[in-house]
Parts: structure tokens; C-alpha cells; sequence
């Protein structure tokens, strides 16, 4: 058998295209204006600090506006719920990001959901969650939608396939779920202390691997056919799947690096470049 190998580099690359000439003709048709992106850092974890910049580059690249707020560790909640709502307020900001985590001190959740739901293009608010998942209309969390994204750019069907998530994180595994769900997919959502996991997974068309272990899921459990889908990055290149031993067995299945990551961030822009489109447009 030949594995499909599904590029999300490619399919952000060509994404990127789209949106430069979305955003192109948008600053045509309103004189200037164009999709901004606020990013939210919160102390100085290194790691954090690059991914916001990854970001902000993310932005330039397709001519995309971006708004950088850098906070102390010292910050408390109170001033980052300040901070939230000036942004909230302002006319020209189109898309929050939060970057997580942010010091223990702050409450995460509490911020998380003071973010307007029109500029939560990272899908991580309760009331995004609850929309997307009554098929209201939402900005998914970025990773699981980059994840959907990727799957149709490749024309892979899942309504009726029988679709294991492993995994159970508010901003992952859950809305996941969700989303195969809504696309008629028969859905179990496991973790890591499911009883008789490996038994579970062998009887998936479709395995998303998001557990946040290297390597937790092996290739003697997946079964041959299968779309496999890995969502994890661990020091060393490797993902939450055992995926060397898959190709050749498998039908289709996510690189580490290349597959699921690009399209995290290539998500967040699209859902700005529209949350943008949106506003500047009414």
C-alpha cells in the first residue's frame, strides 16, 4: 500500500497564497485597512516567545497587521483582563492571541474567556466551544480545525468512519471530538488511563493522536488502512504516534514535523484574515 502522505506544509504554503490576495483586496476595497492580529506574551518562557513570533511572521507574510502586547511575569490577573478588553475595544484589532501558558499566578481560563468571541480566532473561549460544538457559528480552536482543514484538503471522508481521538485537552482532544462528530464520523474520545486503549485504536479508520506522550500510541495498534493523524511534537522529531513502522500500512498519515503544525498557525491567520474580512467589510 502505498501511505498518502498529508503535507501541512504544503497546504499552509498555498493557504498563504490565498490570504496575501485576500488581504490585497481588502486594503483595495477599504483604503488601506487590513486584518490585525493582536499576540498576547506573558512573561519570558523561550519556547512561548518563539511561537508568538512565528506568528507575527505568519502575518507579514500574507501583508496581515499584527499587534505586539509583551507583559511582565509579574502581571496579575486584573491587569491582563485590563489589557484584554482594551483590545476588545478596539476598532482595529480583528483577532486575540493569548499565548499559553502564561505564570502561575494569572488565571488562564478566567483571561481565556474574557476574549470577545468575534476576535477569538483561536478558538479558545467556553462560549466558541459551546457554539462550534452545537454547529454555531465559532472560530474553531486552532489545531483541531487546521487538523479538519487538512483532512478535506485531501479529500479524506469521515462521515461514517469510526474515529478514535486520544487525547481530552480543552483546546485539542475535546473539540476534536467535536468536529469529527459534527462531521458524521462516530466518535470515541480515549486518554491516557483508558482501559484496553491498544484494543480501542485497532478498531479506528481514523486515530488522531493527541495524548502529549512521546511515542504513547504504537504502530502494532493501528490497523492497516487507517488514517492516522498526529497532533504531538517531542524533542527528538517525534510525535504522540509511533510512525516509522506505518508507512507502507496505513492509508494516509501526518508527518512529525510538517503535517499537523503548520496548520495550527496557518489557522489562527485564516481565522483572522476572515474575523478582518468581516468587520472591515460592514
Amino acid at each position: 500500500m502505498t501511505t498518502l502522505i498529508l503535507d501541512g506544509s504544503a497546504v499552509a504554503k498555498k493557504t498563504e497564497a490565498e490570504l496575501a490576495t485576500r488581504v490585497e483586496n481588502l486594503k483595495a476595497k477599504s483604503g488601506g485597512q487590513t486584518p490585525a492580529l493582536a499576540t498576547i506574551l506573558v512573561g519570558a518562557d523561550p519556547a512561548s516567545a518563539t511561537y508568538v513570533r512565528m506568528k507575527q511572521n505568519a502575518c507579514k507574510r500574507i501583508g496581515m497587521e499584527s499587534i505586539t502586547v509583551e507583559m511582565g511575569a509579574e502581571t496579575t490577573t486584573e491587569e491582563l483582563l485590563e489589557k484584554i478588553q482594551e483590545l476588545n475595544s478596539n476598532p482595529n484589532c480583528h483577532g486575540i492571541l493569548l499565548q499559553h501558558p502564561v505564570p502561575e499566578q494569572i488565571d488562564e481560563r478566567a483571561c481565556f474567556d474574557a476574549i470577545a468571541l468575534e476576535k477569538d480566532v483561536d478558538g479558545v473561549t467556553c462560549l466558541g466551544f459551546g457554539r462550534m460544538a452545537m454547529q454555531e457559528e465559532a472560530y474553531g480552536s486552532a489545531t483541531p480545525q487546521g487538523i479538519m482543514r487538512l483532512l478535506d484538503a485531501y479529500d479524506i471522508p469521515l462521515s461514517g468512519k469510526n474515529a478514535v481521538v486520544v487525547g481530552r485537552s480543552p483546546i485539542l482532544g475535546k473539540p476534536m471530538g467535536m468536529m469529527l462528530l459534527n462531521a458524521d464520523a462516530t466518535v470515541t474520545i480515549c486518554h491516557s488511563r483508558t482501559q484496553g486503549l491498544a484494543d480501542i485504536i485497532k478498531q479506528a479508520d481514523i486515530v488522531v493522536g493527541a495524548v502529549g506522550r512521546p511515542e504513547f500510541i504504537k504502530a502494532e495498534w493501528i490497523k492497516d488502512g487507517a488514517i492516522v493523524v498526529d497532533a504531538g511534537y517531542h524533542p527528538g522529531g517525534v510525535g504522540d504516534i509511533e510512525l516509522a513502522p506505518l508507512e507502507g500500512r496505513v492509508a494516509a498519515l501526518t508527518p512529525v514535523p510538517g503535517g499537523v503544525g503548520p496548520m495550527t498557525i496557518n489557522t489562527l491567520i485564516f481565522q483572522c484574515v476572515a474575523a478582518g474580512e468581516k468587520k472591515i467589510s460592514s
